[in-house]
């Protein structure tokens, strides 16, 4: 039986189902060459898009038959510069789905490029809520905000620590946060869900590496775990029968940023500074180069998440608040 997940592009021109079915049975050579995000399985076959951004029971960018992996994923796409990278990998892309937005630089270009419908969500007043509202408006943008609650942020804390590899703090309030966005966009007939994520280790986006003693050393170890956290975001993702698309983490848009020297991704204090000047050239400059918080502080479920901790005798440990879900009732 043949099965494909998410989407496959050959030589920047998306395929059809039909086209991949055709290509595994007459060309089945060209499969190694597939870029996109996808998982794919036919029988005793898989394969799965180079960087695993969709998930499946095979290793990111293998070819697997009968339980051994006969080859591997390396897309033909070429090299770009680094905005003509994000252009073609947001076309391929742009065709269904809701955007992720939260008013930063990486969901902003995104999403000026993209011009799909948007989603913001945080809690009412947030930062996220905030800055959404102002990009979305300076851009153009049709946007629906969904203010979360601490009801809300309390049934996503139950549904994402069961799925997600590593339950801590932080990886919980992402998930919590992906699982607020994926559901809304689920409820309302999106399968896929555009996001930013993989911008911050490209480009130098965390606060940390300001004070980093070799940045290119810690880039390339966040780097590494992004695999992982493609999983959580997709884990959460399906129970909602949605999946995160990840524009910046399309080969193209890899390749052109490990080009570019670390020390040019961070000048003078300023972070992603080569995205931000691709950035300036396509959404307001002001949004360009403002700095953002991250997702799960930006729009107040980490602080929220807290506070539940404290509420139910936690004030120490938001780990142990974490750890002991499915023991016990968890009331506001």
């Amino acid at each position: 039986m043949f099965e494909l997940k998410g989407w496959v592009e050959l030589d920047g021109r998306k395929l059809s189902e039909e086209d991949v079915r055709e290509i595994l049975m007459d060309q089945p050579e060209m499969v190694c060459k597939f870029g996109g995000e996808f998982y794919i399985s036919a029988d005793d076959y898989c394969a799965r898009d180079h960087f695993g951004i969709i998930t499946g029971p095979c290793p990111p960018g293998s070819i697997v038959e009968a339980g051994k992996v006969t080859g591997h994923i390396t897309p033909g796409v070429g090299t770009h510069g680094l905005e003509e990278a994000i252009i073609e990998s947001v076309i391929l892309r742009k065709d269904e789905g809701v955007m992720a937005l939260s008013g930063g630089v990486d969901s902003a270009l995104i999403a000026a490029l993209a011009r799909r419908p948007c989603v913001a969500v945080g809690i009412e007043g947030s930062h996220d809520l905030m800055r959404a509202r102002i990009a979305a408006d300076a851009i153009g943008l049709a946007c629906e905000y969904v203010t979360v609650t601490k009801k809300d942020v309390l049934e996503g804390i139950s549904a994402v620590v069961p799925v997600i590899p590593s339950p801590d703090p932080v990886n919980t309030a992402i998930a919590v946060t992906m699982h607020c966005i994926t559901k809304w966009a689920g409820e309302n007939g999106y399968q896929r869900v555009l996001a930013g994520q993989g911008a911050d280790e490209l480009f130098g986006g965390y606060s940390r590496y300001l004070h980093s003693t070799d940045l290119e050393a810690d880039l390339n170890e966040d780097f590494i775990r992004l695999p992982g956290q493609a999983e959580r975001d997709q884990a959460v993702a399906a129970l909602h029968g949605t999946y995160i698309s990840m524009p910046y983490l399309d080969v193209r848009v890899v390749r052109a940023a490990r080009l570019i020297p670390a020390y040019e991704k961070i000048v003078d204090g300023v972070r992603k500074r080569p995205l931000r000047l691709v950035a300036e050239r396509v959404i307001p400059a002001g949004i360009a180069w403002q700095d953002k918080k991250a997702m799960q502080y930006g729009s107040g479920v980490w602080r929220t998440i807290r506070e539940l901790a404290r509420h139910n005798g936690y004030k120490r440990s938001v780990q142990g608040y974490i750890n002991q879900f499915g023991v016990r009732d968890h009331g506001i």
